[in-house]
């Protein structure tokens, strides 16, 4: 840990590959960063949708920490389907923590850790969309970490956030695990390019992505704020 630097904290791949006195811990760091950025307020800084991506380029060295499975498919499979757990159980706790303590974010001051201006954004975005706002969620940074709290919040339907958890949970995690997997497949066997080394251009491609939605809201916010003034 000599040459650690505090920006690997935002580098995927470095919570992927880590290793505790020579034992591979990747998938406990994948498992609990998923849980923390969907269930945990302060885990909006984390990475997500890169960190999916990457976890099916490295879903071997991932899953063979349980199991040694010959399978590519069933490997990715495995895979899959713990980070989708992980997602539906932060979920719900996030949800039990809006309908427990909800209204206390809403006088709490700001910190490193928690923006007020999220809580008041996602809100806005689960009115407007509805129970579906989590599955929406789930490829958004920022406001898939307070959409549950705001559905424990007003007390949404347990059965019904139940059944947009666990579809949203399915949906994200094999949508991203598999096209890490497959991707990376296609590239290397059909253009003999190794995306591990083309790791930093993945993660500002997909932070790009997954962050434009937000930005374009941002300015439509900001011109409807500005048109009501007039």
């Amino acid at each position: 840990m000599s040459d650690f630097h505090w920006t690997k904290l935002f580098n995927p791949e470095f919570y992927i590959t880590m290793e505790i006195n020579g034992i591979p811990i990747g998938i406990y760091m994948v498992l609990f960063i998923v849980f923390a950025e969907t269930g945990l307020f302060a885990g909006f800084f984390l990475p997500g949708d890169s960190l999916l991506f990457l976890s099916g380029i490295y879903n071997r060295e991932l899953v063979e920490t349980f199991f040694i499975i010959s399978s590519d498919l069933s490997n990715v499979i495995v895979l899959s389907l713990l980070i989708a757990s992980a997602a539906t159980l932060g979920n719900i706790f996030g949800y039990w923590f809006g309908s427990r303590s909800g209204n206390y974010l809403y006088s709490k001051e700001d910190s490193f850790f928690f923006k007020k201006k999220y809580l008041i954004q996602s809100q806005t975005f689960f009115e407007k969309h509805g129970g579906i706002a989590i599955v929406f969620a789930r490829f958004l940074p920022i406001v898939r970490t307070f959409v549950p709290i705001i559905a424990g919040i007003v007390h949404m339907k347990k059965s019904k956030f139940m059944f947009y958890n666990v579809f949203s949970s399915l949906l994200w995690s094999f949508l991203l695990v598999f096209a890490g997997h497959y991707l990376y497949s296609l590239f290397l066997d059909q253009f003999n390019v190794d995306l591990k080394q083309h790791i930093e251009t993945i993660i500002l491609t997909l932070i790009a992505i997954t962050t434009l939605p937000l930005v374009l809201n941002y300015f439509k916010q900001k011109k409807l704020l500005k048109n009501s003034e007039k």
